[in-house]
Protein backbone atom coordinates (compact mmCIF):
# COMPACT_ATOMS: atom_id res chain seq x y z
CA UNK A 1 0.00 0.00 0.00
CA UNK A 2 0.99 3.62 -0.53
CA UNK A 3 0.81 6.14 2.31
CA UNK A 4 0.93 9.87 1.69
CA UNK A 5 1.43 12.95 3.77
CA UNK A 6 -1.04 15.59 2.58
CA UNK A 7 0.08 19.23 2.75
CA UNK A 8 2.87 20.06 0.29
CA UNK A 9 2.91 16.41 -0.73
CA UNK A 10 -0.27 15.75 -2.68
CA UNK A 11 -1.78 19.19 -1.99
CA UNK A 12 0.11 22.16 -3.40
CA UNK A 13 0.53 24.28 -0.27
CA UNK A 14 -0.68 24.14 3.32
CA UNK A 15 -4.43 23.53 3.48
CA UNK A 16 -4.63 25.00 6.99
CA UNK A 17 -2.99 28.23 5.83
CA UNK A 18 -5.27 28.39 2.78
CA UNK A 19 -8.32 27.81 4.96
CA UNK A 20 -7.15 30.55 7.36
CA UNK A 21 -6.67 32.95 4.41
CA UNK A 22 -10.25 32.20 3.36
CA UNK A 23 -11.47 33.10 6.84
CA UNK A 24 -9.26 36.20 6.77
CA UNK A 25 -11.12 37.42 3.68
CA UNK A 26 -14.42 36.97 5.56
CA UNK A 27 -13.17 38.56 8.78
CA UNK A 28 -10.25 41.00 8.37
CA UNK A 29 -10.00 41.29 12.18
CA UNK A 30 -8.06 38.01 12.01
CA UNK A 31 -5.18 39.99 10.55
CA UNK A 32 -4.36 40.97 14.13
CA UNK A 33 -3.65 37.28 14.89
CA UNK A 34 -1.23 36.85 11.99
CA UNK A 35 1.94 38.02 13.83
CA UNK A 36 1.05 35.74 16.74
CA UNK A 37 0.56 32.73 14.42
CA UNK A 38 3.78 33.37 12.49
CA UNK A 39 5.70 33.76 15.76
CA UNK A 40 4.32 30.47 17.06
CA UNK A 41 5.24 28.62 13.86
CA UNK A 42 8.75 30.12 13.76
CA UNK A 43 9.42 29.28 17.43
CA UNK A 44 8.27 25.71 16.85
CA UNK A 45 10.28 25.25 13.64
CA UNK A 46 13.38 26.68 15.39
CA UNK A 47 12.99 24.21 18.24
CA UNK A 48 12.39 26.95 20.82
CA UNK A 49 9.07 25.45 21.87
CA UNK A 50 7.87 21.86 21.82
CA UNK A 51 4.73 20.46 20.26
CA UNK A 52 3.31 20.12 23.79
CA UNK A 53 4.04 23.84 24.38
CA UNK A 54 2.21 24.70 21.17
CA UNK A 55 -0.78 22.65 22.25
CA UNK A 56 -0.77 24.01 25.83
CA UNK A 57 -0.10 27.67 25.09
CA UNK A 58 -1.62 28.25 21.66
CA UNK A 59 -4.42 25.78 21.02
CA UNK A 60 -6.83 27.83 23.14
CA UNK A 61 -6.55 30.84 20.85
CA UNK A 62 -7.27 28.71 17.79
CA UNK A 63 -10.16 26.99 19.57
CA UNK A 64 -11.65 30.34 20.58
CA UNK A 65 -11.63 31.45 16.95
CA UNK A 66 -13.03 28.08 15.82
CA UNK A 67 -15.92 28.43 18.26
CA UNK A 68 -16.93 31.62 16.44
CA UNK A 69 -17.37 29.73 13.15
CA UNK A 70 -21.04 29.15 12.36
CA UNK A 71 -20.80 26.13 10.05
CA UNK A 72 -17.31 24.76 9.53
CA UNK A 73 -18.55 21.79 7.52
CA UNK A 74 -20.14 24.10 4.91
CA UNK A 75 -17.00 26.24 4.93
CA UNK A 76 -14.89 23.14 4.25
CA UNK A 77 -17.12 22.13 1.32
CA UNK A 78 -16.75 25.64 -0.15
CA UNK A 79 -13.00 25.51 0.51
CA UNK A 80 -12.61 22.29 -1.48
CA UNK A 81 -14.88 23.56 -4.27
CA UNK A 82 -12.22 26.23 -4.79
CA UNK A 83 -9.03 24.35 -3.88
CA UNK A 84 -9.42 20.82 -5.25
CA UNK A 85 -7.44 22.11 -8.24
CA UNK A 86 -4.38 22.15 -5.95
CA UNK A 87 -4.20 18.36 -5.75
CA UNK A 88 -0.98 17.51 -7.58
CA UNK A 89 -1.21 15.65 -10.92
CA UNK A 90 1.33 13.00 -9.90
CA UNK A 91 -1.03 11.86 -7.18
CA UNK A 92 -4.09 11.78 -9.41
CA UNK A 93 -2.15 9.67 -11.93
CA UNK A 94 -1.04 7.04 -9.40
CA UNK A 95 -3.95 7.06 -6.92
CA UNK A 96 -5.01 3.61 -5.75
CA UNK A 97 -8.05 2.46 -3.80
CA UNK A 98 -5.95 1.26 -0.86
CA UNK A 99 -4.06 4.57 -0.42
CA UNK A 100 -3.83 6.03 3.05
CA UNK A 101 -3.44 9.73 3.78
CA UNK A 102 -1.82 10.66 7.09
CA UNK A 103 -1.54 14.31 7.98
CA UNK A 104 -1.50 16.99 10.64
CA UNK A 105 -4.41 18.45 8.67
CA UNK A 106 -7.70 18.54 10.59
CA UNK A 107 -9.90 15.49 10.09
CA UNK A 108 -12.88 17.67 9.12
CA UNK A 109 -10.82 19.12 6.24
CA UNK A 110 -9.37 15.75 5.18
CA UNK A 111 -12.72 13.98 5.28
CA UNK A 112 -14.22 16.11 2.51
CA UNK A 113 -11.26 15.95 0.12
CA UNK A 114 -10.86 12.21 0.71
CA UNK A 115 -14.54 11.72 -0.09
CA UNK A 116 -14.08 13.64 -3.33
CA UNK A 117 -10.96 11.67 -4.27
CA UNK A 118 -12.56 8.37 -3.24
CA UNK A 119 -9.91 7.74 -0.58
CA UNK A 120 -11.41 5.58 2.13
CA UNK A 121 -8.48 5.55 4.56
CA UNK A 122 -7.07 8.64 6.20
CA UNK A 123 -5.74 9.81 9.54
CA UNK A 124 -5.65 13.47 10.51
CA UNK A 125 -5.58 15.63 13.59
CA UNK A 126 -8.75 14.80 15.49
CA UNK A 127 -11.29 17.49 16.25
CA UNK A 128 -14.33 17.59 18.49
CA UNK A 129 -16.64 19.61 16.23
CA UNK A 130 -19.37 19.93 18.83
CA UNK A 131 -17.02 21.86 21.14
CA UNK A 132 -14.63 23.03 18.38
CA UNK A 133 -11.59 21.63 20.14
CA UNK A 134 -8.47 19.90 18.89
CA UNK A 135 -8.34 16.44 20.49
CA UNK A 136 -5.17 14.90 19.01
CA UNK A 137 -2.47 16.41 16.80
CA UNK A 138 -1.25 13.99 14.12
CA UNK A 139 2.32 15.22 13.65
CA UNK A 140 5.83 13.73 13.70
CA UNK A 141 5.98 10.71 16.03
CA UNK A 142 2.23 10.92 16.64
CA UNK A 143 1.71 9.91 13.00
CA UNK A 144 3.22 6.49 13.70
CA UNK A 145 1.16 6.09 16.87
CA UNK A 146 -2.13 6.97 15.13
CA UNK A 147 -1.24 4.97 12.02
CA UNK A 148 -0.53 1.81 14.03
CA UNK A 149 -3.73 2.29 16.06
CA UNK A 150 -5.88 2.51 12.95
CA UNK A 151 -3.96 0.08 10.72
CA UNK A 152 -2.15 -2.32 13.09
CA UNK A 153 -1.23 -4.91 10.47
CA UNK A 154 -0.53 -2.58 7.56
CA UNK A 155 2.76 -2.72 5.69
CA UNK A 156 3.77 0.44 3.87
CA UNK A 157 5.23 -0.23 0.42
CA UNK A 158 5.76 3.46 -0.42
CA UNK A 159 5.60 6.56 1.73
CA UNK A 160 5.47 10.04 0.20
CA UNK A 161 6.23 13.24 2.12
CA UNK A 162 7.53 16.75 1.64
CA UNK A 163 9.51 16.80 4.89
CA UNK A 164 12.04 14.82 6.86
CA UNK A 165 9.90 15.67 9.91
CA UNK A 166 8.12 12.50 8.83
CA UNK A 167 11.21 10.37 9.56
CA UNK A 168 9.24 8.09 11.92
CA UNK A 169 6.88 7.23 9.03
CA UNK A 170 9.79 6.95 6.59
CA UNK A 171 11.33 4.38 8.93
CA UNK A 172 8.17 2.23 8.69
CA UNK A 173 8.12 2.15 4.89
CA UNK A 174 9.90 -0.18 2.49
CA UNK A 175 10.42 2.77 0.12
CA UNK A 176 10.13 6.50 0.73
CA UNK A 177 9.93 9.51 -1.57
CA UNK A 178 10.53 13.17 -0.87
CA UNK A 179 8.09 15.30 -2.86
CA UNK A 180 9.48 18.66 -3.98
CA UNK A 181 6.90 20.48 -6.08
CA UNK A 182 6.09 17.93 -8.76
CA UNK A 183 9.35 15.99 -8.41
CA UNK A 184 9.62 12.70 -6.54
CA UNK A 185 13.03 11.92 -5.06
CA UNK A 186 13.58 8.41 -3.74
CA UNK A 187 15.18 8.67 -0.30
CA UNK A 188 14.78 5.08 0.86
Amino acid sequence: MNVYDFDNTIYRGESGVDLFLGYLKKDPRLLAKLPWAVSCILKYKAGKISLDDVMDKYAGVVEKFAQSIDDIESDVVAFWDKNIRKIKPFYLEQRRDDDIIISACLDVVLEEICRRLNIKNYVGSTTDLENMKLVDFCFRENKVKFFKEKFPDAEIDNFYTDSLNDQPMIDLAKNAYLVKGDRLIKIK
